[in-house]
């Protein structure tokens, strides 16, 4: 009797019942038959397989009593692909090699990160089709009694073993006759004439039997994975490879060979290098294998945490972190955070954390929180522009897309595109970061992570962004119960497995930061989310006291502190400096013990005494706004104001004495090494807290504080000033200045246009603002006091100054623009009465005019400033009023001595045109503060955050990051403006309208504005190329059609253009900022002149200027080609030119179409020496230099001198042919602007008659 299969049976076993079962002749229980294809036509029927066909045919194991086809559940028609009919195959390509062909996967993306000095290696894949599973089934060893290569089966006939044993006989002896380099020779040989499926036989342990399914087909490529890994390569290339990774994110060389047991090897592309390219990490995040994709996630982390701090710039052809970003990096971790395994999950919520989030910027806002307005910071917004939507340009503005609606209708890998942070919020990530934070309860670095990327996020802009962090359902919630409780138990070890139910200090600067967006968001995480419950609750108790490890317990209360500064800026939260007064008096009394030098926890206490010194600073400021508010709201009637904060100026008069006598130890410290270094990081913050308290002081009552500001500029300044250490911290000026150091050698981090950064990396290891060795916040702190109480107590300006030499080294290397503010206004009021100072005033005004240009926004207040108080103060113009008009006289003067044809009267008038620029210092001041009338608001914001007038602050962050308020070229803002006013059509064409009221004058200050600076501060506009500042004056032609008439006008332009016409690095070939090229600018030059120039001089001179030879021809071509009209009416004279002749005529012209173009205009009349004498000598010149030049030329070149030359010959007009015959020198001070020879040269002689004599045989050849 027949028995069923059984799981334990061998494979033995198995044969022995399939025989048995064919032996029977038992009939089986199923058949196998061919189903009918309806769609061909063929008709159904049983039985199975029959001729020729039977192999071609699928195999169907059929059942009794089941239907063929399953019955229709809805009458629909069966699908068509729309695509396939479009898409073209053939019968022998491979699937897999079309699919490798037309793939646009993430590769194509990620393959673009390779190693520099390396080469890619190409594999190739094989498109055999056959067993996957060959090499497995050969598991029986071979028999050791005999030969393995030779069986003699093929032999045949009897004793074919002892012929077989004979030949392997044979071989073997010859083989021990060979050399081992013999045998390796024939080994090659063999190996070469055999095909790789013989040498993968010849490898086989056994010879494949026949009973064995589907082993028929040898498979050598599918073996390979089991032979030795090659070896790396042992010297660079030129050529670039793929970079490839270790676990920790480091980049591994391609020549570094590593051991196999570390896990780096794999069998995908270049098997024999070790790590992990980009595109495989990819992959193995979605693999189905958890630990796969937990490794993968975690080592993208730690390769993005090393492409911010910039370790792969130097060593990778393109940016990781923007390659990682277009290949879908976000949407890929924001899918991971979905993963319902928590390892996942952690290490998707790490990589996030390090896509986003840069630690040492995050360190450096920290580190400068307690400078002069050091809790102000820039939004981190993306500084790629928004694309135009090219659908709506040509609708009508009812019929256009709101800005929220186009922002709705984008795709999320647009908006993630454009700005990473927006497009996480797009894509749901706020309530994913909560239900992980809600419901998961992870680890603890889980939960760091999560509240790392919730404060970038919060950095990312004003109300908007934190609108949605404050709204996301039972997120802030979950941060409050879970991360600030109220209360809560001591931790059971140093490392609690879970963090739930204990404060943390990055759940407080969280709210911190969201705090600094905004007055309302303060105030409402003050109010409805109980941060004002917290606060007492953390800074009530000394941080021993908080239950909490020592560590934790200071960050925990060194951010307490920070929120409360950030609401005590706004006004707010100023009654629980009240209620907490007594726990601040502690907290102070305890300064110089928190401080100690052997406190493992120094830089802690550090910052937390910073912190809550700038807290007293804010509270300072706001009780000093007490009483002007009080009044106003006396005074508003029942109108609607401001109310005064909780604490008035009696509640901190009473700090003044203990602070200041903080001061005076710290200054005293400063002569013990041990404790140097504390007393330098903590003595800015008391000077800053003095000036806010001296500042808020002379709004109150009148107190007789005199005596007091001698007794500490006697004590505190004096001493501190000339502290040997402060001295040679001044030392570091230079190095620390961001000025001076605008070229360093340091390689930034890698950043990305959608996702913008400090670009902080490693700011502790290089010279820089921020670094300890810093003198910026020392010297802020020293300025802002000075500059307060020499303001109170005018007798202290002469005392304090420092002496000439430091003054000089100060400004010389750069200070802040703070520091620069506080000592122009310093010095500013006695350089008209201190002879030392006054020695330095040209020096302070060229350094002003420096520093303009680097303000940035949020400085509107100290540009304003600068503008009113220095920049056109005549005091800090010497050479105004010391001779200096007259000296620039004297100068042109011996500039034009000896020079039979002087210019034009006009052009001598420079020292008249300085002095009366100097008189109209007041008026040219007005014209430019009305042009930038536009920043008053921002002023006013600028000058509330600076003064300390916290009730009127409506936010903590700086306006958008978009550049300097003012451009470099801000001197000739007056001429931009009124060109894109009265000069420029709304179709982009030139339309010369009406000059708008007050044109000329506002005109004639920024051109006496412009002529003071070229000539007495000549350095200060460097930084303008010099084709932008002649594109720039070139808008007193193109703005009106009269413009340049005007006399005042006239001179003072004249003056400019003998300055610029000087300038050997003026290089119109360099586009000017802002323009496309200066060729478009000079054609409507050219256009504007034939229209409305009336042949004046000026503007003439102006036109000429581009056409030295050193420039374009484009622009020569121009004029003889499109504007040769232009010629009859171009009069400037030879003595009018400034311009030195030879810079038109040499080097000869090698141009051949301007060339013809030169002689076309002379022998047809267009151009004539009475028309356009200047013009007319660069024709003749150039022409004459042309037709008797004997250099080697191309054949067209020569034909076209010698036609020329014959023309030139039988020329009618006379006076014509001996210019161009006779032409000797350019001579610009004579009659007709050249020299001419009496009779030719022998040598142009000769050059005209073989000339002459080639025609005439020539027109004998064709008689």
């Amino acid at each position: 009797m027949l028995r069923r299969p059984k799981p334990t049976d061998s494979e033995a076993d198995l044969l022995r019942e399939q025989e048995q079962f064919l032996t029977s002749g038992v009939p089986s229980a199923a058949n196998v038959v061919r189903r009918p294809d309806k769609r061909r036509g063929e008709a159904g029927g049983g039985g199975g397989l029959t001729g020729s066909s039977a192999g071609s045919q699928k195999d169907v194991v059929t059942i009794d009593d089941l239907p063929d086809q399953l019955p229709s559940l809805t009458p629909a028609p069966p699908k068509k692909s729309r695509f396939k009919a479009s898409r073209v195959t053939f019968e022998d390509e491979d699937a897999e090699e079309r699919l490798d062909r037309h793939d646009t996967h993430i590769s194509a993306v990620l393959s673009k990160i390779v190693v520099s000095s390396s080469c890619k290696v190409e594999p190739k894949l094989s498109s055999q089709k056959e067993s996957a599973f060959y090499s497995l089934c050969v598991l029986e060893p071979p028999s050791v009694s005999g030969p393995r290569l030779v069986s003699g089966h093929g032999l045949g006939g009897p004793g074919s073993s002892r012929d077989t044993m004979r030949i392997h006989m044979e071989n073997q002896a010859k083989i021990q006759e060979m050399s081992q380099s013999e045998i390796l020779e024939e080994q090659k040989k063999l190996l070469s004439q055999l095909g790789s499926a013989a040498v993968c036989k010849v490898d086989l342990l056994v010879k494949p039997k026949k009973e064995w399914v589907h082993m028929d087909k040898l498979e050598p490529e599918k073996l390979k994975w089991m032979r030795d890994l090659p070896a790396p390569r042992k010297k660079d290339t030129k050529k670039a490879m793929q970079a490839r990774f270790d676990f920790s994110g480091s980049l591994i060389p391609p020549t570094e060979d590593l051991p196999t047991h570390l896990g780096l090897h794999h069998h995908g592309e270049e098997p024999e290098r070790a790590g992990y390219s980009l595109q495989e990490l990819f992959l193995l995040s979605r693999s189905q294998v958890i630990q796969q994709r937990s490794l993968a996630l975690s080592t993208l982390a730690n390769i993005l945490s090393k492409a911010r701090a910039g370790e792969f710039t130097s060593v990778l052809k393109g940016n990781v972190m923007a390659t990682l970003l277009d290949a879908g990096l976000l949407f890929l971790l924001r899918f991971a955070l979905d993963d319902s395994v928590e390892g996942v999950m952690s290490a998707a919520a790490h990589a996030l954390k390090a896509l986003l989030v840069c630690t040492e910027d995050e360190e450096c806002l920290d580190y400068t929180f307690s400078w002069f307005h050091g809790l102000a910071s820039f939004p981190l917004l993306p500084s790629a522009p928004e694309e135009e939507d090219e659908e709506d340009e040509e609708l009508d503005e009812s019929m256009k897309q709101t800005a929220k609606e186009k922002e709705e209708r984008k795709s999320d890998h647009d908006v993630a595109r454009q700005d990473v942070v927006k497009g996480l919020l797009k894509i749901k990530l706020l309530p994913r970061l909560r239900y992980i934070l809600e419901v998961i309860r992870p680890s603890p670095r889980v939960v760091q992570d999560i509240l790392d990327i919730l404060i970038r996020i919060a950095r990312h802009s004003s109300n908007v962004f934190c609108s949605q962090v404050l709204g996301c359902p039972r997120l802030m919630e979950t941060v409050m119960s879970e991360f600030l409780p109220t209360s809560w138990t001591a931790p059971a070890s140093p490392l609690p497995h879970s963090v739930y139910g204990f404060p943390l200090a990055n759940a407080m600067k969280f709210l911190r930061v969201l705090a600094t967006s905004g007055r309302h968001a303060c105030a409402r995480l003050l109010n409805s989310l109980g941060v004002r419950e917290r606060l007492s609750c953390l800074l009530g108790a000394e941080p021993p006291e908080l239950l909490l490890e020592p560590a934790e317990a200071l960050r925990i209360t060194t951010e307490a502190y920070r929120f409360w500064a950030v609401a005590a800026g706004y006004g707010q939260a100023c009654n629980l400096y009240i209620d907490l007064y007594s726990a601040l008096m502690k907290a102070l009394q305890s300064v110089h013990q928190a401080v100690n030098p052997s406190d493992p926890f120094l830089s802690l206490q550090l910052q937390r005494v910073l912190a809550l010194l700038s807290l007293l600073t804010q509270v300072t400021h706001t009780a000093g706004c007490h009483q002007e508010l009080q009044a106003g709201m006396v005074s508003s009637q029942g109108e609607e104001c401001l109310p005064p904060p909780e604490v008035s100026w009696g509640h901190v008069t009473g700090l003044q004495a203990s602070l200041v006598g903080h001061l005076k130890g710290f200054v005293k410290s400063l002569d013990n090494p041990v404790e140097r270094d504390c007393s330098l990081a903590l003595i800015p913050a008391y000077l800053v807290y003095l000036e806010a308290y001296y500042r808020q002081l002379t709004k109150q009552v009148h107190m007789d504080t005199l005596q007091e500001l001698e007794q500490l500029t006697s004590e505190v300044l004096f001493p501190l000033f000339s502290h040997h250490v402060v001295q040679s911290l001044m030392k570091n000026l230079r190095s620390s200045s961001v000025v001076c150091n605008v070229q360093s050698g340091h390689q930034d981090p890698e950043t990305t246009p959608n996702l913008p950064g400090l670009v902080c990396a490693g700011w502790r290891d290089r010279p820089g603002l921020v670094v300890p060795s810093s003198p910026f916040p020392l010297l802020t702190g020293l300025g802002l006091l000075v500059q307060t109480i020499t303001g109170i107590h005018k007798g202290l300006s002469c005392k304090v100054r420092p002496p000439g030499e430091t003054v000089i080294k100060l400004f010389f290397f750069h200070l802040t623009e703070i520091d620069f503010y506080l000592f122009f206004f310093f010095v500013s009021p006695q350089v008209p009465v201190e002879p030392e100072i006054a020695r330095y005033a040209s020096l302070y005004h060229q350094v002003a005019l420096v520093l303009l240009p680097w303000l940035l926004p949020g400085s509107e207040y100290l540009t304003h400033e600068l503008l009113c108080t220095i920049l056109f103060n005549k005091d800090f113009i010497s050479e105004g009023h010391s001779g200096g008009p007259e000296a620039v006289e004297l100068g042109e003067l011996k500039l034009h001595e000896g020079t039979p044809h002087h210019p034009s009267p006009s052009l001598q008038t420079v020292g008249a045109l300085l002095r009366e620029a100097c008189v109209q210092l007041p008026s040219i001041r007005g014209c430019f503060l009305t042009h930038l009338a536009h920043l008053e608001s921002s002023v006013l914001v600028s000058q509330d955050a600076l003064l300390g007038r916290n009730p009127w602050i409506n936010s903590h962050l700086l306006p958008e990051l978009t550049g300097p308020i003012l451009p470099s070229d801000w001197s000739f803002l007056p001429l931009i403006s009124l060109y894109e006013r009265a000069g420029v059509s709304e179709g982009g064409g030139l339309a010369v309208k009406e000059l708008p009221q007050g044109a000329l004058q506002v005109v004639t200050h920024c051109l006496q504005w412009l002529l003071l600076l070229e000539v007495w501060r000549e350095e200060a506009l460097k930084v303008i190329p010099p084709v932008a500042k002649l594109a720039r004056l070139s808008c007193v032609f193109l703005s009106s059609s009269d413009l340049f008439l005007e006399r005042p006008v006239q001179k003072l332009t004249w003056g400019l253009f003998r300055l610029h016409s000087r300038l050997d690095s003026l290089d119109l070939n360099i586009p000017p900022p802002g323009l496309a090229s200066f060729q478009d600018l000079y054609s409507s030059l050219l256009a504007q002149y034939e229209a409305v120039s009336f042949g004046d001089q000026l503007f003439g001179c102006w036109v000429l200027l581009p056409l030295q030879r050193r420039y374009s021809a484009t622009m020569r071509l121009a004029v003889f080609g499109e504007h040769v009209g232009m010629l009859r009416s171009l009069g400037v004279t030879l003595e009018q030119l400034s311009i030195p002749l030879k810079r038109f005529t040499s080097p000869p012209e090698d141009s051949l179409p301007l060339l013809r173009l030169y002689f076309r205009s002379l022998v047809t009349g267009t151009l004539k020496h009475c028309w356009c004498p200047v013009l007319y000598v660069v024709a003749l010149s150039h022409v004459n230099s042309f037709v008797f030049s004997q250099d080697a030329a191309a054949q067209e070149v020569e034909a076209a001198r010698h036609s020329m030359l014959r023309k030139v010959y039988y020329l009618t007009d006379e006076v014509l042919r001996n210019h161009l015959l006779l032409f000797h020198l350019p001579q610009q001070h004579s009659e007709l602007g050249f020299d001419m020879y009496e009779q030719l040269p022998p040598i142009r002689a000769k050059r005209l008659e073989s000339v002459l004599r080639l025609q005439d045989s020539n027109d004998c050849k064709g008689d």
